[in-house]
Formats: C-alpha cells, structure tokens, sequence
C-alpha cells in the first residue's frame, strides 16, 4: 500500500474545513431566519399597542400573547443553537436558566391555541360575547403560564433532590434531558406531553364539531371559524414535532445515514417552522389587522389609531 506523506493533514484539514463551513453556515442560516421572523412579530406586537381596537378584542389579545410567546421561544432556542456550536458545553447553572423558559414558551403554544379555538370559533360565531371579555383574556393568559409552570417546576425539585450539589456546576450538552435526567422527570415529562395534547386535541374537536352542528353551513362566520380551526390543528401538528424529536432523529438517522445536517433539518422543523407560520396564518389573515399592519411593515406611512 503506498502512503503519501501529509494526505492524512490534508485529510484532516480539509474535514476541518467542511466542518466549520456547516457550523458557519448553519448558524448564518439560523440567526438570518430567527430576525427576519421576529421582525415581522415585533411589526405585529407594534401594530397591536397601536391601535385600540386590537386591545379590546380578545382575539388579538390572545393572537399577540401567542407572537410574544414565539419570539421568546425562537430566541433562546436560537442562543442555544449558537451555544452548542460554539462552546458545545455549558454549566448546568447557566444551561437551566435557558432550558426554563424554553418549555415554558413550548408548552404555552399549544395550550394558547387550546384558548383561542375556544374563544374565536365558539365564542364569536355563536355569539357568546359576554364569555369573551378582556378581563376574562387576561386570566385566561395567566392560566396558561400556570399550567405550563405546574408542569416544569417540579423538575427542578427532582433535580436538587437526586442529583448532588456538584452536578450543578458540571458541564453538560444544554438539553432538557442532560439537566432533568432523572427517570422520574422523564415519565413526568412524556406524561404531561401526552396530557396537554390529548386536551388540546380534544378542545379543537369540541370546537370544531360544535361549530359543525350549531351553525348554518351558509354561515361566512362559521365556516370561516371552521376555518380557523383546521389551521389551528395544523399549528399543533407542527408544535407535535418537538414531542416526539427522538424518535424523529433516529427515524432521519435510518433513512439518510449520510446527511450531516439532520440536527439542523430537526431544529428548522421543530423551533423554525412553527414560529414562521404563526404570523402568516393568524395575523396576515385577518383584513382589519393585516390593513394595519402592512403600513408598519414597509413603513408606507401609519394611520391614527
């Protein structure tokens, strides 16, 4: 076997090489993605405490609650992508007080929809105004938050329970299941995802066929809250991606065992995607909001409140 001598650094440098220009070009890509869609979810918060006409409505209220609750996620699911690149590993300290409120803004999304099925199909198509007050939105808000908290914090009790002091200041892969590794939290974690889906699922049913059968089919309010209601399944079929991430690896691991870019494919499918669609599937639908709203966005000029 003949051997040349430095192929090998050659090798080795040109691996570097294609390394560092995935690592480049993943992150550029990320990063550019992650600012062109809160940009257009700032423009959307901005037209909403523009005009008072989105704030006594409870749906937008819930709508903008949903976009606040995206751009949070989409930015520290970003800095953590950058993280990982960068120093691979991070103290566990330092990782939970990223790793908190990226589940809380995870499990916020689908229990927000749960809400706005319940408030736009239901409450407005069959007229039950009077179930749908502001003040009635804001507690409705806070429930979410509570439960979304109720189904976390006891992770951090486990966490201080059976892992020593030490482990805290370890390093690790910042991931949910690095930090919360206890076999407790993990049936606790699979059990709470299977709850709030199985309850949002059934919100959008309820709402969906209640609409079905109380409503005329002539209805334009109707159908366009039936509408509505398929887009929100469509949303939580995007928001279920992130339930079930392991299994979705090793099924693009068996089918494409030579691609480089799975955990970049998987965090476009999984943190991406859903926050894209968000604005363009609630906000830029409705005439009155995307009226305003376009102003801000091309700066074409701004109409009074």
């Amino acid at each position: 076997m003949n051997f040349t001598p430095g192929a090998s650094n050659e090798t080795e440098a040109v691996n570097y090489l294609d390394t560092l220009l995935m690592a480049v070009g993943s992150n550029v890509t990320v990063v550019v993605l992650g600012i062109t869609i809160n940009y257009i979810n700032a423009t959307m918060v901005h037209t909403f405490n523009k005009h008072h006409i989105f704030k006594v409505n409870t749906r937008y209220i819930l709508f903008i609650h949903l976009v606040v609750n995206d751009m949070i996620q989409l930015t520290i699911s970003i800095s953590l992508f950058i993280f990982t690149y960068t120093f691979r590993t991070i103290y566990v300290s330092i990782c939970c007080l990223f790793i908190l409120p990226a589940i809380f803004t995870t499990q916020n999304t689908p229990l927000n929809l749960a809400f706005m099925a319940c408030y736009i199909a239901v409450c407005i198509p069959l007229r039950y105004n009077y179930i749908c007050t502001v003040k009635r939105t804001y507690i409705v808000i806070g429930i979410i938050w509570a439960m979304s908290s109720l189904s976390v914090l006891p992770d951090i009790f486990i966490l201080l329970a059976t892992e020593p002091l030490e482990f805290l200041n370890s390093r690790v892969y910042c991931l949910r299941d690095s930090v919360f590794r206890s076999t407790y939290s993990l049936k606790k974690r699979d059990a709470s995802h299977i709850l709030f889906l199985v309850v949002v699922w059934l919100t959008l049913f309820y709402t969906y066929f209640r609409i079905f059968f109380a409503a005329k089919a002539a209805d334009a309010d109707a159908k366009k809250a039936r509408n509505t209601i398929l887009l929100h399944g469509f949303q939580v079929l995007l928001c279920m991606t992130v339930y079930v991430q392991p299994m979705l690896l090793q099924l693009l691991t068996y089918l494409f065992p030579d691609f480089r870019f799975i955990n970049f494919s998987i965090f476009i499918i999984n943190q991406i995607l859903p926050r894209f669609v968000s604005p363009i599937v609630y906000g830029l639908r409705d005439k009155t909001f995307r009226k305003y709203f376009k102003q801000y966005l091309l700066c074409t000029g701004y109409t009074k409140p």
